[in-house]
């Protein structure tokens, strides 16, 4: 089924690049911010592409949209990116139509995360819909593509195990301090950034350390100080950040910014230190790892941490499957039906050209009709034209022949 938007030339790509071709560094490059939201929509319709949305995350970036060709996809996203298109390709996955929605499916149920199970990319996936429709990027097909990967990530999570155990990008952070901290008695922890990331791993420590000292340190002081009070830890100003790393011991980055937010003129030069990035691009400057008193890990070597959880998701891939298969063929009986609704409306709008005329008549000739009539005469129109439409759905191979009489019929194409 070729798959095509608004321009009839145009067909349903996606472009990408993610954690199983690319490294942190290289993803970094081309990572999409919310602040250039506005900008790359304008200058993408000002360019041919209406209908489209970005996802990134710490461990992909996918541009979906209609285009009239993959090349183009490619050339547009990276004007707006720090590397340039021709090493994309070199990293890049597209995919076309129906493997292109079937990809987006396949991400919303955690089928495609780096950590197997992991949902934190569907709240994702809603929250940067969201920003391109409301710059008027979205259209019905998109629409309805979206809210059936939510559907499928809703079943997926609630009928099969494959979230079962803790397995996230949050928690493997702490699984790796467990590991490499046995004793967390006399020890700081500085946890910088209070985005998702951060606030689920902020949880994720209180609930494993309830005893132990952690600090939170954003640019917004406010949005640190709420997660503070929930979880009864200190918080200190974006201003004390430097100072507050000479007491630290552990330091988890998930500020997401698009420079490094940790340097090497910040950390003394014999500071102990374990430094955990979660963060893409890197925020820490990954010289800081040649240092010998200093251990780093990134999300990449997080992802490592959880290998015996993902042993037991895998047994409820095959259910995960069968979920994704069933919404499939939902979706794709819906955009079959789509060819109808410009007959279907022509059709409905001279049923009430009729009824509107037939009205006048009736009140030229001081015939009072009241509401009551008027709604059983809304009603009827309404079941004849969902027959209409039920006769068309139902009778596929006739409908060419039936939508032609119909528009004889009634003059549909000078109404």
């Amino acid at each position: 089924m070729t798959i095509r938007g608004n321009k009839e030339e145009q067909k349903f790509y996606v472009i990408g690049i993610s954690y199983e071709k690319a490294d942190a560094v290289t993803r970094g490059k081309y990572t999409f911010f919310p602040e250039q939201v506005e900008a790359f929509t304008k200058d993408s319709q000002a360019n041919g592409l209406d209908n489209f949305f970005v996802v990134s995350t710490c461990n992909r970036t996918e541009f979906y949209g209609f285009a009239d060709s993959e090349d183009q996809m490619v050339e547009q996203y990276c004007k707006f990116t720090e590397g340039n298109a021709n090493e994309f390709r070199q990293f890049m996955m597209v995919k076309e139509g129906e493997e292109a929605i079937s990809h987006l499916f396949r991400v919303s149920s955690g089928l495609e995360s780096q950590i197997l199970g992991d949902f934190d990319i569907i709240g994702q996936i809603k929250i940067w819909f969201v920003r391109f429709k409301k710059m008027g990027a979205s259209n019905a097909f998109l629409e309805r593509l979206v809210n059936t990967a939510i559907q499928i990530s809703k079943k997926v999570k609630n009928e099969t195990f494959l979230s079962n155990g803790s397995a996230s990008v949050a928690y493997s952070a702490v699984n790796f301090i467990q590991q490499t901290q046995p004793d967390l008695t006399d020890k700081n922890i500085l946890l910088y950034g209070i985005g998702k990331i951060g606030r689920n791993t902020c949880a994720n420590l209180v609930k494993q350390y309830p005893t132990t000292n952690i600090t939170l340190i954003n640019r917004t002081k406010a949005k640190a100080e709420a997660i503070a009070l929930k979880h009864h830890v200190k918080v200190k100003d974006h201003s004390e950040l430097q100072e507050e790393l000479k007491n630290t011991d552990i330091l988890i980055v998930a500020t997401g910014a698009s420079v490094h937010t940790i340097t090497e003129d910040m950390i003394p030069y014999d500071k102990q230190l374990t430094i955990i990035d979660m963060s893409v691009p890197e925020n820490v400057v990954h010289t800081l790892a040649s240092r010998e008193s200093i251990q780093l890990v990134n999300v990449d070597g997080l992802s490592k941490m959880v290998d015996d959880t993902i042993a037991q998701r895998r047994n409820a891939v095959p259910e995960a499957i069968a979920i994704i298969d069933e919404y499939s063929k939902d979706f794709y009986e819906w955009l079959e039906n789509r060819e109808f609704v410009p007959a279907i409306q022509l059709f409905k709008n001279r049923l009430d050209f009729l009824q509107q005329h037939e009205l006048n008549n009736l009140r030229k000739d001081n015939i009072e009709v009241s509401e009551q009539e008027i709604m059983l005469t809304n009603k009827l129109m309404q079941k004849i034209t969902n027959q209409f439409a039920s006769f068309l759905i139902e009778n596929r191979d006739d409908s060419k022949e039936t939508i032609e009489l119909i528009e004889k019929m009634f003059h549909l194409k000078q109404a």
